[in-house]
């Protein structure tokens, strides 16, 4: 036989970050039930094989791409944490959601809220995956809440973990509102009345 080699096929390389975003765009349009393998490939712009080496199986890809969510589209409430005062937190949080929801840029609604509440029984794990990250976000709010009445920046009597719960709800009711069809004036609207039911008290002064 000749001595020179022949080269064997290779699966065709691809950037998994822009693969990822667009798996993103199809579960947060589609849901995951709603996302066959044919419509992520497709978008991915890469072969069913190439996506299960690459991610595994479609859940495992699924939970990269709440990842990738929550550090981009939804990492409003990071920034808002880190605000000096519990009304800060509380203002930030619903511009962030607002923001994110009236971006024509993105799909209607939120991933973590509608992603799979729609799903049959195949779709259990990823729906408890979705409930887990609600979960843990109203968790971080709570944390932070409880740090805020620790520092004196809470009135007296104020509870910190139904706070947390009343800005969740808040949040990811405009999710749904959204979803429906409102627009930014709807959703900062609704925003700033459910801001008059936060407590009045002195909150600590801000340099």
């Amino acid at each position: 036989m000749g001595g020179k080699s022949v080269a064997l096929g290779r699966p065709r390389a691809f950037d998994v970050d822009e693969a990822l975003d667009r798996a993103l765009a199809v579960f947060w349009r589609r849901g995951y039930e709603g996302a066959s393998l044919a419509d992520l490939t497709r978008e991915m712009g890469i072969s069913p094989p190439s996506l299960y080496a690459a991610f595994g199986n479609k859940e495992a890809l699924f939970r990269r791409a709440v990842d990738r969510y929550a550090a981009g589209p939804a990492a409003y409430q990071a920034r808002a944490l880190a605000r000096p005062t519990a009304r800060g937190v509380a203002e930030a949080l619903l511009a962030g959601v607002v923001d994110l929801l009236a971006d024509p840029e993105t799909p209607p609604g939120c991933l973590v809220v509608q992603g799979a509440l729609a799903a049959g029984e195949a779709s259990e794990a990823a729906r408890a995956h979705l409930a887990a990250c609600r979960a843990a976000r109203e968790a971080e709010i709570r944390a932070r809440l409880e740090r805020a009445a620790a520092e004196g920046d809470l009135p007296a009597g104020a509870d910190p973990a139904a706070l947390a719960r009343f800005l969740a709800a808040v949040m990811f009711g405009l999710a749904v509102q959204a979803a429906g069809g409102a627009g930014r004036a709807e959703l900062a609207a609704a925003a700033a009345v459910a801001l008059r039911a936060w407590p009045e008290g002195v909150e600590k002064s801000v340099a």
